[in-house]
């Protein structure tokens, strides 16, 4: 009996641990809660449609995100234009315009679609080589699990000092500290909304960071961030961060090559598609020309079986004769 009762509880435990790698969705399974704007734009781009869905596994895209993403906004730098739009349609929602969505989204969606367990989530914002795959990570517990676990995910990151730029174009530097503290507190990121927090959640986690943190310091935390926004708008382009030249030139060597390929690859169908077309004209002639000495030919034979003829050429024969 002790032995069977040990058996079931390796079992169980066993079972529970299976179960505490799958992560529990929240809200809607489908859309992943983004703006319904900035999914449509992600599913028919063609980046998402073609580049990432080569990519079938975890580490590939983590190679992606490393190589590709530069800033956190929704959308490129200039391909959106709100001017002009109130209400529902300005700019916060999200809702008035579209534009080029960004590599960053395209890539949270990606991960999204693979649905990843606990360990691969805790990979993403422990990992060491870039924090953009950190923040990532974040993003995607910010968007897609139970609110009321978002404390316990962020818990032990709210003073990390590692910076990163998280404007398109450059020009807004933060800490993930910082960054997860205003994802806690504030709905609005750039030109979207993150999934609203319940109210009961939203006051606990807003007791625990003043607890923690000063109502001073968020404050001052709120207007500094605030002010460098401020000032991103008013410089012009020389305030962009430094560009990584070597990863640049990589990119660019690997883009040449494969569209060197994919130029290849477009000259050989073109070219076989012609030889196909010409083979097809060639085969339509000769049938086209067997057909009509097939007809001239039944002619022929209906002509020497008439009765008419065999008339007409024995009255010839008669006056011949004659």
């Amino acid at each position: 009996m002790m032995e069977n009762k040990g058996g079931n509880s390796d079992e169980e435990y066993a079972s529970k641990s299976k179960q505490s790698n799958v992560l529990p969705l929240w809200g809607n399974e489908r859309t992943m809660n983004l703006n319904p704007l900035i999914l449509t734009n992600i599913q028919s781009s063609h980046y998402f449609k073609v580049n990432l869905y080569e990519l079938k596994t975890y580490h590939e895209v983590v190679d992606e995100i490393y190589y590709k993403v530069n800033h956190l906004e929704p959308w490129e730098k200039g391909s959106r234009r709100t001017s002009g739009q109130t209400g529902m349609c300005g700019g916060v929602r999200g809702v008035g315009a579209g534009g080029i969505v960004s590599t960053a989204y395209c890539l949270l969606y990606k991960l999204f679609t693979l649905k990843l367990t606990r360990k691969q989530v805790n990979g993403l914002i422990n990992h060491c080589d870039s924090p953009y795959i950190r923040a990532l990570g974040f993003m995607y517990i910010r968007y897609t699990l139970p609110p009321k676990d978002l404390l316990e995910w962020y818990e032990d990151y709210l003073e990390d000092e590692e910076e990163l730029d998280v404007k398109a174009g450059g020009g807004q530097v933060m800490t993930i500290g910082t960054m997860l503290r205003q994802w806690l507190v504030k709905l609005e990121w750039f030109s979207t909304l993150f999934p609203r927090i319940p109210v009961p959640i939203q006051q606990k986690i807003q007791k625990h960071l003043e607890v923690r943190f000063p109502p001073y310091a968020i404050k001052a935390a709120a207007a500094a961030a605030a002010a460098a926004a401020a000032a991103t708008a008013a410089t012009t382009t020389t305030n962009e961060r430094p560009r990584n030249t070597d990863r640049e030139r990589n990119d660019w060597s690997r883009d040449r090559d494969r569209h060197s390929v994919r130029e290849d690859i477009r000259r050989d169908f073109l070219r076989d598609n012609e030889r196909e077309r010409r083979r097809d004209r060639y085969r339509d002639d000769r049938r086209h020309d067997k057909k009509v000495r097939e007809r001239s030919r039944e002619r022929d034979r209906e002509r020497d079986r008439s009765p008419h003829r065999d008339r007409e050429y024995s009255k010839h024969r008669k006056g011949h004769h004659r």
